[in-house]
This record gives C-alpha cells, sequence and structure tokens, in this order.
C-alpha cells in the first residue's frame, strides 16, 4: 500500500498515514491480529486526500467534508467540491422493470447540492417541495429528487407551476398503492416489474388522448 502511494506522492510515511487515520479520513479495516488491512477504497481515498493537500493545499477540514459527500454519492471535481453526477442513468424507450431496482447511484444530496444539480432556482425549489413532489428523507434527498426537480422546471417554461403538477404526485400514490396491495410493502422484483407496467399503460393512455 505504502509503495503504490510512494509512486505518486514521494514524501509520504506510514506515520503521516496513521495520522490520517486518527483525523478519521480513512478507517482501515483490521485482520484476526489487529493488523491494518487497507482496501482498494482506502488507498483510492489517501491518494484523494494527498492529492487535495498538494495540488489545491486544502486543509483537513475541508477535505473531511469532501469525503463526506463523496460518501453521500456525489463525484469528485478537480480543482473543488465534490458535484452530483451530470447525468443519472437513464433507459430510452419504455420503462422496463431494471428501471426500479437499485441503480448503483444512491445519492443524498443536501437542499444546495439538489438545487445546484438540478439548476433550480430556491423559489421553484420551495414550491416544488411544498407541494410535495420532491420530500427530504432526514436532511438528504435522493437522486430521484435531481430529475423531479427539472421536470418541474422545464414545465415551468411552460407556464404549468408546481402546484399543477400535483396529479402527477396522486397518480403515482395510486399506482403505487395498487403496486403494494399486489406485493406487498417490501419491494421485490415483482414490485419493479409492475411499477414499469404502470408506467408503460400511464405513458400510452396519454398518448391515446392527445389530440389527433
Amino acid at each position: 500500500m505504502l509503495q503504490l502511494l510512494q509512486a505518486e506522492f514521494d514524501d509520504v510515511t506510514i506515520s503521516k498515514i496513521r495520522f490520517l487515520e486518527a483525523e478519521g479520513l480513512v478507517t482501515p479495516g483490521r485482520t484476526a491480529s489487529g493488523y491494518r488491512k487497507f482496501s482498494t477504497t482506502d488507498v483510492d481515498r489517501l491518494r484523494y486526500v494527498l492529492a487535495a493537500q498538494r495540488d489545491q493545499y486544502l486543509p483537513l477540514k475541508v477535505i473531511k467534508e469532501h469525503l463526506g459527500a463523496i460518501d453521500r454519492g456525489l463525484r469528485p471535481a478537480a480543482g473543488g467540491a465534490p458535484v452530483a453526477p451530470s447525468s443519472l442513468p437513464q433507459t430510452p424507450g419504455l420503462p422496463v422493470s431494471d428501471d426500479f431496482g437499485a441503480t448503483g447511484t444512491d445519492l443524498r444530496l443536501t437542499r444546495d447540492e439538489l438545487r445546484a444539480a438540478a439548476a433550480i432556482s430556491p423559489e421553484l425549489l420551495a414550491e416544488v417541495e411544498g407541494h410535495g413532489l420532491v420530500v427530504a428523507s432526514g436532511n438528504h434527498y435522493g437522486g430521484d429528487a435531481i430529475v423531479i426537480a427539472r421536470l418541474a422546471a422545464e414545465f415551468a417554461a411552460y407556464g404549468i407551476e408546481p402546484r399543477h403538477l400535483r396529479l402527477f404526485r396522486t397518480a403515482a400514490d395510486r399506482e403505487v398503492g395498487l403496486i403494494e396491495q399486489v406485493t406487498g410493502a417490501r419491494r421485490t422484483e415483482q414490485t419493479e416489474e409492475l411499477a414499469a407496467l404502470a408506467v408503460r399503460l400511464h405513458a400510452a393512455l396519454v398518448r391515446s388522448r392527445l389530440p389527433k
């Protein structure tokens, strides 16, 4: 591990790594005999810390905040604080069950991070939240909140306000309620398949009712 880091940071020492561990920037596992066991993730984390110190002269407090953001799913950004992904996983065409399963993007955004990622004004985001379109879990928002906020901004460009979008939330709640009646409250493969069918049916119904 030390040799890997010294190839890029020639001044790194065991003592420095121990110091960074004591400061809580890295937490290696332990073997049964008590020896530290650094994973690939630990090495990458140390590499991030050392590069931030060397190239950006950041204090440990700021680096620790950046690491916390990365732990919440944000991505490192050159020369600045981590940011939300510029694009979220999206599947073109009709929805499939995989779209409703685990995406591998477990984001936990602060309100400011959500607003920046969605490119939405504080006022519009407040309206979106006020009408229950976006809901925080604790103090954080998930990746779907970015998509919802962006779409709300696009609707607003056509003069459709968040209060008008409550019907979509109501319809979604009813669809989820129906799915839960069939599958129960726990998410399963069947839940994801039914969710995909519900969205496909909704899209077809809207399309069929548009003026010819």
